[in-house]
């Protein structure tokens, strides 16, 4: 554990530390696979979430589906920033060199993270995602790589909402790439193939 978060912590031979953030009833071991698909060789790390709901864990609190409590966003945003400060002088591996990879939950983490501390991500890729929380301060995001991914049949994010947050953090200047696929809330294949792609290009 570290600073309170259960993790796992997986070395790697690139340089690039890809940050896994799972989704609603995940755990720590929930992307591990998708991460080594995604950055074959990059380091994971993959925090559990600490806020139980139900019995599942999520990383922040919600007063209902698609309502956030904002003001517990904001805080596990810097908390889970904290924790990558921790982590990267446990592990040895380069702070400005990381990269999140997070899906529903774990993209809505993300992308608070991308608003409240920007300087912790080099990029990110959010898995059906929405706006999280308003930001206090615009952020520094310009040039700062981003990729969304969205389901058209979408019915906990709608599609309106992840074009809001694309919108959202392109007016801070991130370079943002909306991807589209017909089906709902789950990781197809194609989205989980396009964001390799869009990986792989990458240079942080």
């Amino acid at each position: 554990m570290l600073n309170g978060f259960e993790h796992r912590f997986v070395p790697g031979a690139s340089g690039l530390t890809l940050l896994l953030l799972h989704g609603t009833g995940g755990d720590e071991d929930s992307l591990l696979e998708l991460g080594a698909a995604l950055l074959p060789e990059a380091s994971l790390l993959s925090p559990r979430g600490k806020v139980p709901e139900n019995g599942m864990n999520r990383f922040f609190r919600r007063v209902r589906e698609g309502v956030f409590d904002v003001a517990d966003v904001r805080f596990r945003a810097n908390e889970l920033a904290d924790f990558l400060d921790a982590a990267s002088l446990q592990y040895g591996f380069s702070p400005s060199r990381v990269v999140a990879a997070g899906y529903s939950n774990g993209a809505n983490v993300a992308a608070a993270l991308l608003l409240e501390r920007p300087s912790s991500l080099a990029a990110a890729v959010l898995f059906h995602a929405m706006v999280p929380l308003t930001p206090e301060a615009p952020p520094a995001l310009a040039g700062k790589p981003v990729m969304i991914t969205a389901g058209r049949q979408d019915q906990l994010v709608p599609p309106a909402g992840s074009e809001r947050l694309a919108a959202l953090l392109a007016s801070y200047g991130a370079d943002v790439e909306l991807h589209w696929e017909p089906g709902g809330h789950g990781l197809a294949p194609n989205e989980v193939k396009a964001a390799r792609r869009w990986l792989s290009r990458l240079s942080v």
